[in-house]
Order: structure tokens, then C-alpha cells, then sequence
């Protein structure tokens, strides 16, 4: 019975010293102790200069270049010449129209000058030949019928006078032609319309051979020469107007809760980090891009670095709210974090175990722990070590 016992013994032994010896070896791990502390939320974001406006410069009508009067870079003022086209062709265009113009002033000051008291007079005149048509008519008729003169006579006399009443309606007629608003008039009136229209067009398309610019800025991007023929449609020159600046960038979606219309921000160029600069967020999109998970924000500058130019890259810091008695773990520590499962490792009795985690706000290489951990729980940093590995702190 003894001799059993010893041996069930040494096997014992044998056996324990076999597992200590297979065993792995813990791992040294860096740990980190979950506590919960108040902390300063931001989000931070790389973004660019926009515009407040940009716009493309072109002809309104067909034209060869004659001069540029700006480079690239030129700072403008309203109204500042930009390009000069040929111009000749129009200034004869010009010329004929006013005097097409001159001609059909000079018709209608004949028709009211000239033509109206014409027709006037031979009213007068038809209406006397009438008068006595009608007399010598009377008179013959009289004649007649006492036998001193035949019917030829009457006859003549009332042939007469049915042609003095005719001249009398077309007298009538020529001065109703003649008069303010007789055919005549209207017509002369009507050409000296068209005239000074077809001169205001004229002198339009002649304005039109100066390109201006529309309001005050500067000249992004050039792409004509002297020479060059230039049409509707063709863009001669990229302006960007002056403005409130405005800085655009893609926040990720999860930072939403940090974010509101008004909040101030602090911005710097990336080529000059050393500038930073105050900005306020004007607008947030309502929408989110569904291929990057991204939420479009805008920021107003008041006071903008005289080093910023468009579409230059910034970086934009938008502080949030503090948050009370939060657990906060390093991004890096986070598996599988871009997915809807994130979860991290923690150190238990000696043992990596998997835990899954929701997290909340990000920010600065961090993010919130909302269920997973606890106070206390020490959380594994070292990325190599997987779920079941014996560790110990390093």
C-alpha cells in the first residue's frame, strides 16, 4: 500500500514538472489601468482654402485677342480691364448705324416739317376747287332751266365737280398720312426705332470687346494671348473674387456629436504651422458621404494670415465638450477598430482576454469606451499579443 502511494506521488510530481516546463512562458506586456478622468474632447481634421468665389472669365461675343492687361496673381479691382479685342470692324458698324440714325431723324423732321404742312395746303386747295365746282354747278343747273345754256354745259359742270370731290378726298387722305398718327409718320418713326436699335446693339458688342473684371480679386489661372481668336463659351481666365475666407474639410461621421454651427476653431496652413489663426464653424452638412463615412464642415475666417491662398491645405482643431469621468484607451489598442465589432485585449489572471468594446467620441488618437470596460481593468497595449497568451506586466 505504501509502495502505491509513493508512486502516485512521483507521478504527480513527474506530471507537474512536465506542465511547468511545456508551459508557455508569460509574454511582458505594457499594461495600462483603466481609470476614468474628465476630458477635453476636440476633433481634428485636414482640410483647404476655399474661395469664397471663383469664377471663369470669357467673351460674350466672336473676337481676336488684341491685348491682356493681367498675369496670373494680379490683384484686380472692379471693373479692371482684363482683355481688349479687336475692335474696327465694329466702330464701321458703329459709324453706318448712326448714320442710318441721322437719315431717319431727317425723314421724320421732313414728314412733320415738310410733308404735313403740304398736305395741309392741298387740303386748302382741294377744298376751294370743291367750293367752286359746287358753285359753277349751281349756276349751270340754273341755266339750264331758264334755256340760256344746254345740258353739255351742265353736263361739264357737274363733271367737274365730282372731280373736285375727289381731290378733296384724297387730299384727306395725304394729310391723315401726313398727320401725327398717319402712315407716313408712324413709318418714319418706326425706322428711326429701328435705327437707334440697331446702333444700341452696335455699341453693345462694341463694350463688349472689353472684358472686365466683375468684381475685386485675384487672377487664379490665365489661358489666353494676344492673337488668340476667343468665342462664347471659352474661358480666357480663372478669378477668384474677394471675400469672407472659407476653409472646407471631411470630419469623420463619428465626430458629429462634436459638432455645431458657431463652435470656434483654430486652424494653421500646413506650410506655416507656426501661423495659427481663429475660424468658426459656419455649417455642418446634414448629409454624410456614404463611400467615406464623412461629414462635410465648413468654417468662416474673419481675419485670415495674409499667407493663406486657395485651395492651400490646413489643419483645423474644433474643441468639444468635456467630458466627466470618461474611459478613454488609445486608438491603437483597439482591434479591428474601423469595423462595427471593435475590441480590445485586457489582463486577467495572467491570461490575454478578448473583450468587446462600443466606443464613442474620438479624439486626439483616442476614443471613449461606453461598454466593455471598467474601472480597473488593465488594458494590454502591446499589439502582437492575441487572446489566450500568458502575460505579465513589463
Amino acid at each position: 500500500m505504501k509502495k502505491h502511494v509513493v508512486l502516485i506521488a512521483v507521478v504527480a510530481v513527474a506530471a507537474l514538472l512536465v506542465f511547468l516546463v511545456l508551459r508557455p512562458k508569460a509574454v511582458a506586456v505594457d499594461l495600462l489601468v483603466m481609470q476614468p478622468a474628465d476630458v477635453q474632447t476636440s476633433v481634428v481634421a485636414s482640410g483647404r482654402v476655399l474661395a469664397q468665389a471663383r469664377v471663369d472669365v470669357g467673351a460674350t461675343i466672336v473676337g481676336r485677342v488684341e491685348q491682356v492687361l493681367v498675369r496670373e496673381g494680379a490683384r484686380l479691382k472692379e471693373d479692371d480691364v482684363l482683355v481688349r479685342l479687336e475692335r474696327q470692324e465694329l466702330e464701321a458698324a458703329a459709324a453706318q448705324a448712326r448714320a442710318a440714325v441721322a437719315r431717319a431723324k431727317a425723314r421724320v423732321a421732313s414728314v412733320e416739317s415738310l410733308a404735313l404742312p403740304t398736305a395741309k395746303a392741298g387740303v386748302d386747295q382741294a377744298r376751294a376747287n370743291l367750293e367752286l365746282a359746287e358753285r359753277e354747278a349751281k349756276r349751270a343747273r340754273e341755266l339750264v332751266a331758264k334755256g340760256f345754256v344746254s345740258q353739255a354745259r351742265v353736263d361739264e359742270t357737274e363733271r367737274q365737280l365730282d372731280l373736285a370731290r375727289s381731290q378733296m378726298t384724297s387730299a384727306n387722305a395725304q394729310l391723315r398720312a401726313q398727320g401725327k398718327d398717319g402712315a407716313e409718320a408712324l413709318q418714319a418713326r418706326s425706322q428711326l426705332a429701328e435705327a437707334e436699335a440697331a446702333l444700341a446693339a452696335t455699341q453693345a458688342r462694341l463694350e463688349q470687346t472689353v472684358v472686365r473684371a466683375p468684381a475685386a480679386g485675384v487672377v487664379l489661372e490665365r489661358t489666353v494671348e494676344s492673337g488668340d481668336i476667343v468665342q462664347p463659351g471659352r474661358r480666357m481666365m480663372t478669378l477668384a473674387l474677394d471675400g469672407p475666407l472659407r476653409l472646407v474639410a471631411q470630419v469623420d461621421e463619428k465626430n458629429l456629436p462634436l459638432l455645431a454651427k458657431g463652435a470656434k476653431a483654430v486652424a494653421s496652413a500646413d506650410a506655416f504651422p507656426d501661423r495659427r489663426f481663429e475660424a468658426l464653424v459656419s455649417y455642418v452638412s446634414s448629409g454624410v458621404d456614404a463611400a467615406r463615412g464623412t461629414v462635410e464642415l465648413r468654417l468662416d475666417v474673419a481675419q485670415p494670415p495674409d499667407v493663406l491662398k486657395s485651395d492651400m491645405t490646413v489643419s483645423i482643431e474644433v474643441p468639444g465638450p468635456l467630458l466627466k469621468k470618461a474611459l478613454m484607451v488609445p486608438a491603437d489598442a483597439v482591434r479591428q477598430l474601423q469595423t462595427s465589432a471593435p475590441w480590445v485585449v485586457v489582463a486577467r489572471d495572467g491570461e490575454a482576454v478578448k473583450v468587446p468594446v462600443k466606443l464613442g467620441v474620438r479624439t486626439l488618437g483616442r476614443a471613449v469606451v461606453q461598454e466593455g470596460l471598467k474601472e480597473g481593468d488593465a488594458l494590454i497595449l502591446t499589439r502582437s499579443v492575441e487572446p489566450g497568451a500568458r502575460v505579465k506586466a513589463r
